[in-house]
């Protein structure tokens, strides 16, 4: 069957919030536990739920650095967001061709929808999937579910775009088929090890993927 569905990631697959994410958990790091964690860390956290993250620092205090971190990234949102390349062509080509698209994210629906109007992507979007949507996250097939059935999609007509091993794993655990970002901030080696379908050099590849000529 060809591909007539795409679900997105939103944070460093069709934004550059890298940045806006490392600052805003350093901030929370240097508030709780200055001088403790650096750069790196704060990688390492990039991907699942923030409560996630911050529950394995202080899982009494979870709610609270989720709040400081939100605070930061929300204050700095617009100055640090960039976009990526070809990211709105693609997609609004996708769009003007009948393509049905969603953003799978694990972001709240009100920081996703900053980020996506931003940049003018949000008219492409007629379903989103954020974290106050659903009970499990990805890599959990259920945010994907949602969406497909938002959709009215088959998972044999699917691909999961993203640039985490949580977006990979999420595809394969819902039966569709895995592209993602070769810009992704862990880089290529990292995310081909989870075995993606695809790997895409920029996003217009993905036209390609799925048999639409870029103009």
């Amino acid at each position: 069957m060809e591909i007539n569905t795409v679900l997105f990631d939103l944070d460093g697959t069709l934004i550059n919030t890298n940045e806006l994410i490392i600052s805003s958990f350093l901030h929370t790091f240097e508030t709780y536990y200055p001088g403790k964690y650096g750069r790196k860390d704060a990688i390492e956290c990039i991907g699942p739920p923030l409560t996630d993250s911050f529950k394995r620092l202080d899982p009494e205090r979870v709610e609270e650095m989720v709040a400081t971190y939100r605070k930061h990234n929300h204050a700095h949102h617009d100055k640090l967001v960039e976009p990526y390349e070809g990211v709105y062509e693609t997609v609004k080509t996708l769009h003007e061709q009948g393509f049905k698209l969603a953003i799978v994210t694990t972001k709240i629906r009100e920081t996703a929808m900053k980020g996506l109007k931003l940049f003018g992507l949000d008219e492409f979007f007629d379903v989103i999937v954020a974290l106050d949507d659903v009970e499990n996250v990805k890599p959990n097939p259920e945010p994907l579910e949602k969406a497909m059935n938002g959709l009215g999609a088959k998972k044999e007509e699917t691909i999961m775009v993203g640039d985490n091993s949580h977006d990979i794993l999420g595809g394969k655990n819902a039966g569709v088929k895995t592209a993602v970002v070769g810009y992704a901030i862990r880089g290529e080696d990292y995310v081909r090890q989870f075995d993606p379908d695809y790997v895409l050099r920029s996003m217009p590849d993905l036209l390609d993927i799925v048999g639409v000529k870029a103009r």
